[in-house]
């Protein structure tokens, strides 16, 4: 399907739109999309993003790559200034499922590349991260609101990707804690994505703590739009579109004009990601030895998440 098929298919009625039509342009124009699953919503215009990662509750590079394909071909296909108005995408959601939310970044692909000595491939899944979290924050360079609901527990640089983008929520049995610091690591987009929502100072204690945080606690801080009961994030991010629909545009360029005024952050985080795989590279085997305790833990915490269930 075409740019310009894909616009007439933007200028039907929202009824007659369905998600065989808009999923199915975005997977010609990029393909194969491993570890995501997509849905539409044409009542609310709203395309979601389920998070599948494999084996655990990770951020892969498979998902940070399928997320940052699908954030591409939304602008590509609707994202012109002249299409904006007739987009059947005005929103990109996220979400998660399983008892976990996110264990944080791929600790098993970190200590491969590092057994491997693969500072390249370090550098390349710093550089996609880093470029996923500056397009949800950019509204997809200015072409559509983005939304996330966090339902479960949320570790570490794996906050940074829903925190990223314009809408924040959680239920409010999701918890937060950024445990890197304490093995000499430290997450690649928290100081550029918190720092914007809570100020440095905040960020800093949050980040540097390693403390666990409620749902209630982290929207005290500022670090959430909002906090659901159990069950109701979906529901809460629907209603939001909904609502926003018949002001989408004066949201939009809100959120675009915020960003803008907050700086770079796409070069920023680009910085980031270099030092953040610098780092990694030079981690001494006694520090290694902690991040593949590290796995040992989240294994443990899987198996007693799934039991339960």
């Amino acid at each position: 399907m075409t740019i310009s098929t894909t616009t007439n298919l933007a200028s039907r009625q929202l009824d007659e739109i369905t998600d065989t039509e808009v999923i199915g342009s975005i997977r010609q124009a990029v393909g194969a999309l491993p570890q995501i699953e997509l849905a539409y919503e044409a009542s609310i215009k709203t395309l979601w993003i389920t998070l599948l990662p494999q084996p655990k509750p990770v951020f892969t590079y498979d998902v940070v790559a399928s997320v940052h394909k699908v954030q591409r071909a939304v602008k590509g296909l609707w994202g012109a200034q002249e299409s904006l108005a007739v987009s059947p995408v005005r929103f990109l959601a996220f979400r998660g499922r399983g008892p976990i939310y996110t264990l944080g970044g791929d600790l098993d692909f970190y200590l491969d590349c590092l057994a491997k000595g693969d500072r390249e491939a370090l550098l390349d899944y710093a550089r996609v991260s880093a470029d996923c979290i500056a397009w949800n924050a950019s509204c997809l360079r200015g072409s559509v609101i983005t939304l996330a609901t966090i339902h479960e527990k949320a570790f570490g640089g794996g906050i940074d990707a829903p925190r990223s983008c314009n809408v924040l929520i959680a239920e409010r049995r999701a918890t937060f804690c950024y445990p890197e610091v304490a093995f000499n690591h430290f997450p690649i987009a928290a100081v550029g994505v918190l720092g914007r929502r809570v100020g440095a100072r905040c960020a800093h204690q949050i980040i540097d703590s390693g403390e666990k945080y409620s749902a209630d606690d982290f929207f005290a801080l500022g670090a959430l739009d909002a906090v659901t009961p159990t069950g109701e994030g979906e529901a809460w991010l629907r209603r939001y579109a909904r609502d926003s629909l018949p002001i989408h545009s004066a949201r939009l360029a809100l959120f675009c004009a915020f960003h803008r005024q907050a700086g770079d952050l796409e070069n920023e985080l680009a910085e980031f990601a270099k030092v953040w795989a610098e780092n990694l590279m030079r981690l001494p085997p006694i520090q290694i030895a902690k991040l593949q305790r590290i796995v040992s833990i989240q294994e443990k915490m899987l198996q007693s998440s799934s039991a339960g269930v």
